[in-house]
């Protein structure tokens, strides 16, 4: 076990644990827009910045990708770490204004809501984060999307930002994205889903009768894990 030190509280932790992961377990509370459990850390937010110090040496990391060491102090909430993170939030804000997320992160870190720089004109919610791309490549496994163009026109979507072949609606991205960019439109009824352009049709669970996924999901599933399409038909409720 390595013993180090975040905001005065003396923990043990297991060697090869990221800062960010200790802080959780032991309930310090670190911002973040880009992490989550399922993906490895890509530290693309920059929001989880944190000060580490060992021996003399004091710098500025971000401790999703920063990892714990024998003797290591961290400091979450200091004066060069608020400041560090209020820029980058001001500068998330300036890419999306609209974005209700990050307008509630600047309140709580007593940024004004109003953006220190030039505002994005095309008032874009997508921070460029890549969760949702990498969920669709490491998670689902179809790949369909990624990022388009560069510098200030980069941009998330689908390839020739057409009606893409090999999404199959099943919303992942919508789900991880931390700032609502990404829509999902649900039909009254539930019988259609719609996203990144392009409608998907609902399987109705043979069981309930209620529509809970779509065919194209629940076909991509039964040819990569070989499963007969009739033992998908049913919701997890009524298994």
């Amino acid at each position: 076990m390595i013993n180090l030190t975040i905001d005065n509280k003396k923990i043990e932790a297991e060697a090869g644990r990221t800062v960010l992961e200790v802080a959780r377990e032991n309930g310090i509370v670190i911002p973040t827009l880009c992490d989550h459990e399922s993906l490895e850390p890509t530290g693309s937010c920059r929001l989880c910045v944190v000060e580490a110090k060992q021996g003399k040496r004091a710098r500025i990391v971000t401790s999703c990708l920063y990892p714990v060491a024998e003797g290591l102090t961290v400091d979450t909430k200091s004066e060069r770490v608020m400041n560090v993170r209020r820029l980058v939030l001001q500068l998330l804000l300036a890419r999306c204004p609209e974005s209700e997320q990050l307008r509630e992160m600047a309140a709580e870190m007593g940024v004004a809501p109003e953006p220190r720089f030039t505002p994005d004109k095309d008032n874009v919610k997508c921070i460029l984060c890549r969760m949702c791309v990498r969920t669709c490549e490491k998670i689902v496994g179809v790949s369909a999307i990624g990022f388009s163009y560069r510098g200030t026109e980069k941009n998330v979507c689908t390839p020739f930002q057409e009606e893409s072949s090999t999404c199959i609606g099943c919303g992942a991205c919508a789900y991880v994205c931390p700032t609502g960019h990404i829509e999902m439109e649900t039909s009254e009824k539930g019988d259609i889903r719609k996203i990144w352009g392009r409608t998907f049709k609902m399987q109705t669970c043979k069981v309930c009768g209620r529509y809970f996924a779509p065919e194209d999901q629940l076909a991509y599933i039964s040819r990569k894990a070989e499963i007969p399409a009739e033992d998908l038909a049913v919701c997890i409720s009524c298994r």
